[in-house]
């Protein structure tokens, strides 16, 4: 009866030593993934060969580092493959970056006065916070953002009672698909 007490107690003790390594490289892990996203907030790049086994959230942190340095081709790149492989709870995040990302380059195209070039971005950024919304329909930051994007690019479409047949001779009025007046933040 004592050896076998004696044996429980050195596999529990085994057991425990065990649980304690895998932690220690888990927490080890975590901190070498935060100091890449405190070197990414502090304006330097990481490199890409670092991110080869990183999670999501390290290369969302990229992504945004690479929009804000206006390197937009490497921060679509990023988030296009974020899209493919980020779980569901990353999803709405990533199209709200890539709306966010469309939104810069138009707001660039506008500066520089290419306004035929800054609409169709202005349209993929709706469309991406839609995407957004539907992924997480609470998601105030694509609410608000789907709000200026449409303040930028209304879209107007034709009302028809739907009674009479619509010939294109008649006037019609035009009425934006985004109801009531944006009141801004709260």
């Amino acid at each position: 009866m004592r050896g076998l007490t004696h044996g429980l107690l050195w596999a529990g003790l085994l057991t425990a030593l065990l649980v304690g390594l895998v932690q220690g490289a888990r927490l080890y892990r975590l901190a070498g993934q935060n100091q890449l996203i405190e070197q990414l907030l502090a304006g330097r790049d990481v490199e890409v060969e670092d991110l080869a086994d990183a999670p999501p959230s390290l290369r969302m942190a990229r992504a945004v580092y690479l929009r804000k340095a206006g390197r937009y081709d490497d921060a679509l790149a990023t988030l296009n493959v974020l899209l493919r492989q980020a779980p569901p709870a990353l999803q709405a995040q990533a199209r709200y970056n890539l709306g966010n990302l469309y939104m810069a380059q138009a707001q660039e195209k506008l500066h520089a006065g290419n306004i035929n070039d800054a609409t169709p971005l202005v349209g993929l950024a709706k469309q991406a916070y839609r995407d957004a919304l539907i992924a997480e329909p609470g998601y105030w930051d694509a609410k608000y953002n789907l709000e200026v994007a449409m303040r930028l690019l209304p879209e107007m479409d034709r009302v028809n009672s739907g009674h009479e047949p619509d010939d294109g001779r008649e006037k019609t009025q035009l009425w934006t698909t985004l109801p009531g007046f944006p009141r801004g933040l709260p």
